[in-house]
């Protein structure tokens, strides 16, 4: 199927790893140039030299804190005209309303909620001036799944998924889509960390973190491919009438209202 990516231009957040780095390289697959963003140059470099090395595109690597002072405009300088923004940066703790105090669940959504808001603030416009675009936000289905044990995360999901029906509602009269993808457990260090916090919890000792894996559909996480090709097909000009919702993918753990 084609796609009619190449020659795009993609800025992609929290890029070093994960779904960030899996989706960098999905869009590189499909021929488009990249701006990678985050906070780790080192990581940033390596992955700029492997995807350059094997794609004939081009990476720009931005290694900045995107909750820093003053960083967003400047950044969207630099970056100048893209097509698609793939907002991805930020993890928010887990844990109850206890766990979590008010400097950790601020520090969490200052990069994941107001992060996704300040750059797509920014972003928006110079899209609608280019003659349109796409942003795709990278969620989480802890905003479908309501979990004490979760609380700044869910709270804070919920509030991207209203964000992005908000937006995404009316953003095609700019010939703008807005899109949330919401996924479940995710084959990466970060779903297997909060297994191993969550077995502790219930069992006394990290190590039974398998048991609860095996709740996942199919015994186990998505494969990250399984997220980002999803990503880079909306992106794509064949879900051009898709705007101003979400699509979930957790192998039916929403449906389940259980997040194990």
């Amino acid at each position: 199927m084609d796609l009619r990516l190449k020659g795009k231009s993609v800025l992609v957040t929290g890029a070093s790893q994960g779904i960030g780095e899996g989706v960098a390289r999905s869009f590189a697959e499909e021929g488009c140039n990249l701006h990678l963003v985050a906070r780790s140059g080192d990581r940033l470099s390596a992955i700029k030299s492997e995807i350059e090395g094997s794609h004939d595109v081009k990476v720009t690597i931005h290694a900045k804190d995107l909750t820093a002072a003053g960083v967003i405009d400047p950044l969207v300088e630099a970056v100048g005209d893209i097509d698609i923004l793939v907002n991805n940066a930020g993890v928010i703790p887990s844990g109850s309303l206890w766990d979590v105090d008010e400097a950790k669940w601020r520090a969490g959504w200052e990069l994941k909620v107001f992060g996704y808001i300040n750059l797509t603030r920014a972003i928006y416009p110079r899209l609608k001036a280019h003659g349109g675009g796409v942003i795709i936000n990278n969620i989480g289905n802890g905003g479908e799944v309501f979990d004490p044990k979760y609380v700044a995360g869910t709270t804070g999901n919920a509030s991207l998924m209203a964000f992005t029906r908000a937006m995404g509602g009316h953003s095609l009269d700019d010939n703008i889509r807005i899109v949330g993808v919401n996924p479940g457990p995710v084959d990466t260090d970060r779903i297997y960390n909060m297994l191993k916090k969550r077995s502790k919890d219930l069992f006394g000792t990290e190590d039974r973190y398998k048991e609860l894996q095996e709740r996942y559909p199919l015994g186990r996480p998505a494969h990250i491919h399984e997220i980002t090709d999803l990503i880079v097909f909306l992106a794509s000009y064949r879900s051009g009438y898709t705007s101003g919702t979400i699509f979930t993918v957790d192998g039916g753990i929403a449906s389940r209202r259980s997040v194990i």
